[in-house]
């Protein structure tokens, strides 16, 4: 049999793939994970006993812009480390644009209150356990995301890894903003931020090891 024969022979039975489809089981990955994160605050952290107050006021909606932000960036980084071809993370400098954005208010938030409250407002009330609470709710996310992965071929596996806990810290963070009443800026850059990025970090360390193909 000739090698062009052989090809046709092979190629023959092989089913079109949809243009969406590595988006499309990204997608069902994250939001099979996000349900069981959204059943794990409710079930054990619980939800603000005034989100329906909370949802007229700035503080929720500015947290949800940066986080929402973050996790849009990087789950399309996400989608485009999927494909054996992609090692590009050059939509990763649009994560800077929320993050200086809330830094500007930040700063406007310090500047404005008084000098004995800066301390107060940075720590606010849970800042020793929001990120490993945030860690901790994106590991059903993370997983969702693994599972996608699995049909797929990624070859640069840490920045796939890391990207994938990336988009899964900032949307479990957008999740925890359900229940977290902290209302402050640099509260939210400081303490949201080292919780998603400890779960950029878990994904780079076990990326390499589970997307292994």
């Amino acid at each position: 049999m000739k090698t062009e024969e052989l090809i046709q022979s092979l190629a023959a039975d092989v089913k079109p793939v949809s243009r969406h489809a590595v988006g499309q089981r990204i997608a069902l990955g994250m939001t099979c994970g996000a349900v069981v994160t959204l059943t794990l605050i409710v079930a054990w952290l619980g939800l603000r006993p005034d989100l329906a107050t909370a949802m007229y006021g700035f503080p929720l909606w500015m947290k949800w812009a940066y986080t929402t932000s973050l996790g849009i960036v990087a789950i399309a980084a996400t989608t485009n480390l999927a494909r054996p071809e992609s090692k590009s993370l050059r939509w990763l400098w649009l994560l800077a644009v929320p993050i200086l954005l809330l830094a500007g208010i930040s700063i406007a938030e310090l500047v404005s209150a008084p000098d004995d409250a800066s301390v107060a407002i940075w720590l606010g009330e849970s800042w020793k356990v929001c990120p490993w609470i945030v860690l901790i709710l994106s590991l059903p996310i993370f997983v969702g995301l693994l599972w996608s992965y699995r049909r797929f071929a990624p070859t640069n596996l840490r920045a796939a890894g890391a990207t994938a806990g990336l988009s899964a810290g900032a949307w479990a963070a957008t999740l925890y903003c359900l229940h977290c009443p902290e209302v402050s800026a640099m509260f939210v850059l400081t303490w949201y931020s080292l919780g998603i990025g400890l779960a950029t970090l878990f994904g780079a360390l076990v990326g390499p090891r589970v997307l292994r193909w």
